[in-house]
C-alpha cells in the first residue's frame, strides 16, 4: 500500500457532540491523498461508535483506542506513531478544517523543502501569500517582537520525519508541549508562516485553554528549559535579559493568580513545581 501524503491525526476524548462534524470536514476536503487516523483516549461516551462508523465506509479512516487514558500530548505523540504520510497534520476532534486547508498547507510545505514546520500566523507578514522566515529570525522575532510561536497542533503541519527526530512533543510540559517544541523545532529549521485562516477553531469549557494552573507551572518551566538547554540562535545577552524578563513575569502571574483564583493551595503548589520562593517574588517584581 502507498504512503499518502499527508496524515490528519484526531485524538479525542468525550467529543460526541464535536467528531462527527470534524470528521466531515477532513472528508470534504479538496486533497484527497490522506489518510485519518482517529485514537480515542477512553472515550465514556459515544466518540467511538461515531468514528468507527465514519471507519467502515471510508478505508482512509483508521480507528485506534488506547488501553488506557494517556492524556492530551501523550496522546498525539501515539497518533503520530501510527502515521504513514510524509506531513503530520493534526485536527483537534472538537475543531474542522476548511475544504482547501490540506492543500494549501501541503502546498506552502512543498514550495519551501528546508522547512519542517509551517503555521497560521495572526500578524501581518506583508504578503498574503505564505512566508519562510529562517531559524534566528523567527526565534529572534517570537522572543522580541512577535510570538509567532504560539500556535496548536491544529494550526501547524509538521514534516513527519523531522518531528519523530526531534523525538515528538516533550510531555514533561503538559499545555505548554506545543510551543516548547514549535520554538525547538525554529531554533533548528526555516518555518513556514501561513497568513490564510485554514480551520475553525472551537471555544469550550472542556479545553485544555482553561488550564490556568498548568499554563502557569508549565509556561515557566519550559520556556525556564529552552533557555538553559534549548539551543537557541541568540546571543548570551539576549538569553540572560529573556531570563530576568522570565523571572519577573512567572512572579507577576503568580500574584494574579492568587488574585483572581483565591487558591491559596494551588499557589503554593506551584510554587513548589516551579521551585519559586516568596524571595524570588519580590526579587520578581524589582528584576
Amino acid at each position: 500500500m502507498n504512503s499518502p501524503v499527508v496524515s490528519v491525526l484526531m485524538t479525542a476524548y468525550n467529543r460526541e457532540p464535536y467528531i462527527a462534524e470534524a470528521i466531515e470536514s477532513v472528508l470534504n476536503s479538496t486533497f484527497g491523498d490522506f489518510e485519518l487516523i482517529i485514537v480515542d483516549d477512553r472515550s465514556k461516551d459515544r466518540t467511538v461508535e461515531i468514528a468507527r462508523a465514519y471507519a467502515a465506509k471510508d478505508s482512509r479512516i483508521r480507528v485506534y483506542v488506547n488501553e488506557k487514558n494517556l492524556g492530551d500530548y501523550p496522546n498525539r505523540n501515539k497518533a503520530a506513531s501510527y502515521a504513514r504520510g510524509k506531513y503530520l497534520k493534526y485536527l483537534d476532534s472538537d475543531d474542522k478544517i476548511e475544504a482547501f486547508g490540506l492543500a494549501y498547507c501541503i502546498d506552502a510545505m512543498e514550495r519551501t523543502p528546508d522547512a519542517a514546520l509551517g503555521m497560521i500566523s495572526y500578524h501581518d507578514l506583508g504578503s498574503a501569500n505564505p512566508v519562510c522566515l529562517q531559524s534566528e529570525t523567527i526565534v529572534r522575532e517570537h522572543f522580541f517582537s512577535r510570538q509567532h510561536l504560539v500556535i496548536g497542533p491544529t494550526g501547524s503541519i509538521f514534516r513527519r520525519d523531522r518531528f519523530e527526530e526531534l523525538g515528538g512533543f516533550d510531555t514533561r510540559f503538559g499545555v505548554a508541549s506545543d510551543v516548547f517544541f514549535n520554538t525547538r523545532m525554529a531554533a533548528r529549521s526555516p518555518v513556514v508562516l501561513l497568513p490564510q485562516l485554514f480551520f475553525y477553531y472551537r471555544e469550550h469549557e472542556g479545553q485544555e485553554k482553561n488550564n490556568d494552573k498548568g499554563y502557569l507551572r508549565f509556561g515557566y518551566l519550559s520556556f525556564k528549559e529552552l533557555m538553559e538547554k534549548g539551543g537557541l540562535p541568540l546571543k548570551k545577552e539576549e538569553i540572560d535579559f529573556l531570563s530576568r524578563k522570565l523571572q519577573k513575569r512567572h512572579a507577576v502571574n503568580l500574584t494574579r493568580y492568587l488574585l483572581k483564583s483565591r487558591d491559596w493551595s494551588g499557589f503554593r503548589q506551584v510554587m513548589r513545581e516551579t521551585g519559586f520562593s516568596f524571595s524570588d517574588i519580590l526579587r520578581g517584581y524589582f528584576r
